[in-house]
Formats: structure tokens, sequence, C-alpha cells
């Protein structure tokens, strides 16, 4: 390994740039204390101190982190935190009745643990956790037996997630977050044997219709905004490029939404939010972000989709331009009209030549 390609991957260790604003930060941060706090003590009302039931669980923690400070991951969504918790508390009790071994135990709860959370589609990091405190909670927990799922796990998970419900519906945020799915496509056996039925010229034409990807004719310039972005700076950047729309990124710079010059109008923002924003002046004001008015729904496509694959979207649905996505849900381009309409430009043009050949 040369020394540039270990300094290159020092850079790997470095802080991602992509951090809220300050006031964000503050709003995330105290909604992570209401939740907590609203965990805690809604577990002492119900239990008393006395019930030997945890007033608080170290896993809940964990998943505060998730639930309020990057509540846009798929990690962080209600059915991550309610299954991804019961699955693995179940299976942490049973490997505490299977294994006498503390270390065993352990280890086996939390690998069976990460595989029912991908069988049942809930990963949550802090289940892991969940699944070792039952393992390794201590007499007061494995006296619980099964009631440990009950009522600190189960109790918990649904008290921190209703906190956070409120919380960002009072804040303006959207949550739970719409997942952008971008799957690759595949050709059809109809589409393959198409190609079998032209003759030289036209075959050249339809085999790489198929064969090329939206990967090898995107627009990687894509202009694209952070969530915690002011509503008026985009709207003034939009005016400034001339464009009819911003994709939406998240810390991460997966894509979260599109926004566009209706939703970023005065008048797109419901008359009651409108009231809303004037008593809270001078707060945090979450929903003048971008967030707060996009569209989340977004039709985005694999980076290995056949360019073949688009045409209906662009000719049925009367689309634009399609955001390109990579494994990661990361934005890495855009296929826009202009950018078909010049590939078949181009290969309408070697057809012509082969068939002249000939």
């Amino acid at each position: 390994m040369s020394l540039s390609t270990f300094i290159d991957w020092l850079t790997n260790f470095a802080p991602h740039p992509g951090v809220p604003m300050w006031r964000e930060r503050v709003r995330r941060c105290a909604g992570a204390l209401l939740g907590i706090g609203t965990a805690a003590l809604s577990t002492r009302y119900v239990f008393g101190e006395a019930g030997g039931i945890p007033m608080l669980i170290a896993p809940m923690g964990a998943s505060a982190v998730l639930l309020f400070g990057a509540f846009e991951s798929p990690l962080a969504q209600p059915w991550s935190i309610l299954g991804g918790n019961i699955v693995s508390a179940l299976i942490g009790v049973a490997c505490v009745q299977w294994f006498a071994d503390p270390g065993t135990a352990a280890a086996v709860a939390v690998a069976l643990a990460i595989g029912a959370m991908y069988a049942l589609r809930c990963v949550h990091p802090p289940s892991g956790a969940v699944a070792l405190t039952a393992v390794l909670g201590g007499p007061a927990v494995h006296a619980l037996g099964l009631r440990f799922v009950i009522e600190p796990v189960l109790f918990q998970s649904v008290a921190l997630l209703g906190a956070a419900l409120v919380y960002h519906a009072l804040t303006g945020h959207r949550y739970p977050h719409t997942v952008v799915h971008a799957v690759p496509q595949h050709k059809t056996d109809l589409e393959r044997t198409q190609a079998s039925r032209f003759d030289a010229a036209a075959n050249v034409f339809w085999h790489g219709f198929d064969e090329i990807t939206c990967e090898d004719v995107m627009s990687t310039d894509v202009r694209a905004v952070p969530s915690t972005m002011h509503r008026k700076a985009a709207r003034e950047l939009l005016h400034r490029e001339g464009v009819t729309a911003l994709h939406v990124v998240d810390a991460m710079h997966r894509l979260v939404g599109v926004v566009t010059h209706g939703d970023l109008a005065e008048a797109s923002v419901p008359l009651l939010r409108r009231l809303w924003r004037a008593l809270r002046r001078g707060s945090a004001r979450v929903e003048e972000t971008v967030e707060a008015v996009m569209t989340a729904a977004v039709h985005a496509v694999h980076q290995a989709t056949p360019l073949a694959g688009l045409v209906p979207a662009f000719t049925d649905h009367a689309i634009s331009s399609i955001p390109v996505l990579d494994d990661g849900q990361r934005l890495v381009g855009v296929i826009k009209h202009s950018d078909m309409i010049r590939w078949l430009h181009r290969q309408a043009g070697e057809a012509r030549t082969v068939a002249r050949a000939r």
C-alpha cells in the first residue's frame, strides 16, 4: 500500500461534514430529553419503585439517539424500534435458559437477534444491547423472566416512540420518515427476444438501448440541498439557478424528498401552520426548513437500472427528470429528458452507419 493510498484511507475516519445547524441540534437534544424523561417517569408511575422493574434500561438511550438525533434513518422508524426490541428481548431471555455460561449466552443472543431482525425487517442497533441486557442484566433482570419483554422493554419502547411521534409532529418534522426505495430493474424475456427480430442495424440500436444503464448516461451535476436548509434560502436558490425543483438529502446524502417552487411558496403552508409559527416566533422554528414542506414520495431508480426501463416514466407520467441512487440510497445523479434524447440520437446514428455498411 502506497503512502497516498494509506492517507486516503485515513481520511475515512474524519467526521462527516453533513451535520445539522445549531438550532436543529438543540431541537434534537431537547427531543431526547423529553423522550427519555417520558419513558422513565411513566415506568415509575405505572410500575412503582418497588416493582422490580428497572426505571430505564440502557438501550433506551441508544434508541433515543436514533429516534431524535437520526430520525430520517430506516433504523429509527417505528417498526424498527418495536419489532427489534421485542424480538431481541425474547431471544435474550431464551438464551439465559439455554446456556449456563453468560459469555456463550450473550454471543448467541446477539447473533440470533441480528438474524431475527433481518428476517422481520426491523433492524434497530440498540436492540442488540437489549439482548445483552436480558443476558447480563443480573439477578433482578433474570428474575423477571418473560416479564422483561413486556414490562421494561415493550413499555419503555412504546413510551419513547410515543414521545417521538408527538414531539416531531409539534415541531414540524415528518416522522415516521418515508424511505425512498431504489430497486434495480431487470430486463424481461420479451425485451430480450425483441432484439433478435430486427436486422443488423436495428439490433445495434435496440441491443445498446437494453444494455445501457442509468449510470452510463446520467448527469452527475445534480443540485441537492440538505433537509435542514431554510425555506427562504432554498427559494432563493431555485430562482438563482433557474430550476424547477431541488432534490433534498439527509446528512448522509441519502435522498429524502424533492422541493419545488410551489412547496416553498408561503401560500403552500396551511393557515394553522402559519398561525402556529407566529405563536412560536423566536423558537427553533424547524417548520421553516425544506423538510417541513418537501414531497417525500420520490420516484427514484438504481444506477444499474437499464435505460429502457425509464421510458414509461418519461412517456406515460410526464416526468422531466428522475434521481439516480446507489446501493446506499445516496443521490449520485439524475436522468433528464435531454440525457435520453441525446443517447437516442447518438445510437440512431450508429445504427444508420451499420445499415449503410451492409
